[in-house]
């Protein structure tokens, strides 16, 4: 604290303000940045969490590599040319893939990075203490979100990098620039899934004055949208579903079509769906197609821009989301009291 008490003094006094314009400033949101960045690397959950993220990278990497001679060898597999997203996909059921695995770790790592941003600061007396330095609030909240979203990209830029060079150097394939925009729009999804976790967990902090309840909160809507909620709409939907031998193979695609459409409420169905059409370039649908559509479809790999246009509404509804939960948190951090 003394540190940054001693940073903003350096920043806004009259010997910084005199200096000539090319000599290079830090803005005071930038040391908040670095601050807080410094403070997650430290801490043991980072280390615990970035351990559990590289283990079982390393685990899917393995298993890939292992089963990547069978797949490539599978003339129907429209896929198999694609050898760098195999390493993503690829399974013998023994370990699910590296995005199954992550669409399970990452809300866990979006939770614990920003769980207790404002509870615990002001818990801990140094909220008034920030406040009172001559910066706006609204930075500290930036800082709060925009530090673990730095740590979050460096992590899953180095792990796609890792995952390419491994590859290269074991298989000596030339890799096509396609697949390389694939693996990185979907590093950069999952990059947007964890901020979106990381959004509702700092309003949870912000709504909530003990970091443990806000905390079990975050983790109590996890689970809920990714166990029950499934289970839930099946459940009711299916109440109401007349007797399945009665229905004709329209009706069937209008059911289907409706209750995935309940399920891409949860964030988690969302990834699903646009993790598998960025890694697997055959899909062409992510609802029920009849058998007259299927006898008209050629099973060959999409363009990244079809893939793309695909899952747009997948997209559109997560950024959707991370900003509406960021707004909430913007709102309710601005209006709160923060003295004593």
């Amino acid at each position: 604290m003394k540190n940054l008490s001693l940073s903003f003094k350096d920043l806004f006094s009259k010997n910084a303000i005199s200096k000539p314009q090319k000599d290079h400033k830090t803005t005071p949101l930038q040391v908040l940045i670095h601050k807080e960045t410094a403070m997650h690397i430290r801490s043991w959950r980072f280390i615990i969490l970035i351990g559990l993220v590289g283990l079982t990278f390393l685990a899917s990497m393995y298993v890939s590599l292992s089963n990547l001679k069978g797949s490539l060898s599978n003339l129907q597999d429209p896929d198999r040319a694609f050898v760098y997203l195999k390493l993503l996909t690829v399974t013998d059921n023994s370990l699910p893939p590296f995005h199954i695995f992550l669409g399970f770790l990452a809300p866990l790592l979006g939770i614990s990075l920003g769980f207790d941003a404002i509870n615990a600061e002001q818990n801990g007396g140094t909220l008034s203490r920030l406040i009172a330095q001559p910066i706006y609030r609204d930075n500290l909240l930036l800082a709060k979100f925009l530090s673990p979203m730095l740590i979050v990209s460096i992590l899953f830029s180095a792990l796609a990098l890792l995952m390419l060079g491994t590859g290269l150097i074991l298989t000596g394939i030339r890799i096509d620039l396609q697949e390389v925009l694939r693996i990185f729009s979907f590093v950069a999804l999952s990059i947007l899934y964890v901020s979106f976790w990381l959004s509702l967990s700092i309003l949870l902090s912000i709504r909530f004055k003990q970091a443990a309840t806000s905390a079990l909160m975050a983790i109590g809507i996890w689970l809920f949208f990714t166990i029950f909620y499934p289970i839930v709409v099946n459940l009711t939907i299916r109440s109401f579903l007349p007797d399945p031998n009665t229905l004709s193979p329209q009706q069937w695609v209008t059911y289907n079509d409706l209750i995935l459409n309940w399920l891409r409420i949860s964030p988690s169905q969302l990834y699903t769906d646009a993790t598998t059409t960025l890694l697997m370039p055959s899909v062409r649908s992510l609802g029920p197609v009849t058998m007259e559509q299927m006898a008209r479809a050629i099973p060959a790999p999409l363009p990244l821009k079809e893939s793309i246009m695909i899952v747009w509404p997948q997209l559109s509804g997560m950024i959707a989301a991370t900003m509406v939960c960021f707004a909430l948190a913007y709102a309710s951090f601005m209006r709160r009291e923060v003295r004593g």
